[in-house]
């Protein structure tokens, strides 16, 4: 199972470069990260992530304020400037971003998504693309001279699943437990597909208060219909069912639950004082090891 870290693309950029640096430093795989409303452009920040470690990931760009043609150009020159580390992390998002914020109706993601990726992975193939769908009319070809990075999908439920399979290399989960993985997501895409899930972690002597702030934080998550289907699928009444937390040695159990489940990209997030932080990724590195 490969280890990384993720990144909130917001507030001080500096600060993405450090952290980026003492992933690396720490002997980590990968640094992801996403699109957050107000933020940095997530592939933006990829590129100035110099000494970061070989994998650089995005987890996940939405899909529908970016037409595939204009994503697919950015990714590839990504790929060029950053010596063809980028993996590409795709998503519909939810109504809640896609139509109260940029006014954009939330319709059919799961065939969103894959007329998406029909127009998406020939580009980034470099293969000349005419496409006419329901979401997309294309009749172009990109002339960007990189290798085509790996595509995953936030693929959470069976229909968006089934896109991940035919057409991605992988998926994408958040806020889920080992018990699902191994019994719904892994099941449900191809023998060697990737399975990246994210997870929040804490070291921590009160694990019981570090699970209150993620309740309160991110109460939003168990009204978005996705991730609400998700937590149910593994029984969980909230996202803060969801955090690792205690000392080391449990954190450390815990993730290599993950390794068990089939997960084969395991995206860290931190959670806590700065310290705390620091905490985790000294146990990422004794694991990755």
């Amino acid at each position: 199972m490969r280890i990384g870290t993720h990144l909130i693309a917001a507030g001080d950029v500096r600060q993405i470069e450090t952290d980026a640096a003492a992933t690396a430093a720490r002997g980590l795989d990968s640094v992801w990260t996403s699109q957050q409303p107000g933020g940095w452009d997530p592939l933006a920040v990829l590129t100035g992530i110099g000494d970061g470690p070989g994998e650089l990931g995005t987890a996940v760009v939405p899909t529908y304020p970016r037409h595939p043609v204009a994503l697919a150009t950015q990714a590839l020159t990504v790929q060029a400037m950053t010596g063809g580390r980028l993996t590409l992390g795709i998503g519909p998002s939810h109504a809640v971003a896609i139509t109260a914020q940029f006014g954009i109706p939330y319709r059919s993601p799961a065939r969103h998504t894959r007329e998406y990726l029909e127009v998406l992975r020939p580009l980034l193939r470099g293969e000349y693309v005419q496409y006419s769908g329901d979401f997309f009319t294309v009749d172009t070809q990109l002339e960007v001279n990189a290798p085509e990075p790996p595509v995953l999908i936030s693929a959470l439920r069976p229909r968006m699943l089934e896109v991940a399979r035919d057409l991605a290399d992988g998926t994408i989960a958040i806020w889920i437990r080992p018990e699902t993985v191994s019994g719904y997501l892994v099941p449900r895409l191809r023998e060697g597909q990737r399975v990246a899930v994210m997870v929040k972690v804490a070291i921590t002597t009160d694990p019981a208060a570090a699970r209150e702030t993620v309740a309160r934080d991110f109460a939003m998550v168990g009204d978005l219909p996705a991730y609400r289907a998700l937590l149910d699928r593994g029984g969980l009444s909230g996202p803060a069912d969801t955090l690792i937390a205690g000392s080391e040695t449990t954190v450390a159990r815990e993730l290599e639950r993950f390794a068990d489940a089939g997960v084969t990209d395991l995206i860290v997030n931190p959670f806590g004082t700065p310290r705390d932080r620091a905490r985790v990724l000294v146990l990422l590195a004794e694991i990755r090891t």
